[in-house]
């Protein structure tokens, strides 16, 4: 039969070493001394926790009001000014029609005398009809402008209120 040659596994060697080891450093063990905490203590944290519980959710609950009462806000801007810009052009509307209204009477008129009578009464009627349309436009940002305003009054001054 054949020879048959076997590995040995060699021990490992350590590293070379200066002779120096690091000692291990543990942690020293402290005995703490059982503790009894007062019960006036543990009374007074547990009313101030409660007290801080109960303030956080006057505050949650102011938060949330006041988020809604912006977002009522927010609509009530967002539909004023929908209704304010539908008014512009509903007045802009009126004032274009009443100028191609005239411009077409002026291209009929057969006198120079008819044409300063036309543009006299053209300008008395614009004159008449701008005054009452600022009026209204006026009278219409007002209401929106209060419309607006008054959910934050109110809003916030609720709010403001519960969390005190």
């Amino acid at each position: 039969m054949a020879d048959v040659i076997t590995a040995t596994p060699k021990a490992k060697s350590k590293p070379a070493s200066s002779g120096y080891e690091m000692p291990k450093f543990e942690m020293p063990k402290f005995e703490m001394p059982a503790m009894e905490v007062p019960a006036a203590f543990r009374e007074f944290a547990e009313k101030g926790v409660a007290q801080a519980k109960d303030q956080y959710e006057k505050l949650k609950a102011a938060a949330e009001e006041t988020t809604d009462v912006l977002e009522t806000t927010y609509t009530t801007a967002s539909k004023g000014a929908s209704e304010y810009g539908l008014k512009v052009i509903e007045t802009s509307r009126a004032n274009t029609n009443a100028a191609f209204d005239f411009f077409g009477k002026l291209m009929t008129a057969k006198s120079l005398s008819e044409v300063v009578e036309l543009s006299t009464a053209h300008a008395r009627e614009q004159f008449e009809t701008v005054s009452g349309q600022s009026k209204e436009l006026a009278t219409l940002a007002q209401k929106v402008a209060t419309e607006t305003a008054e959910p934050i009054k109110s809003g916030l001054t609720s709010a403001f209120t519960k969390a005190a």
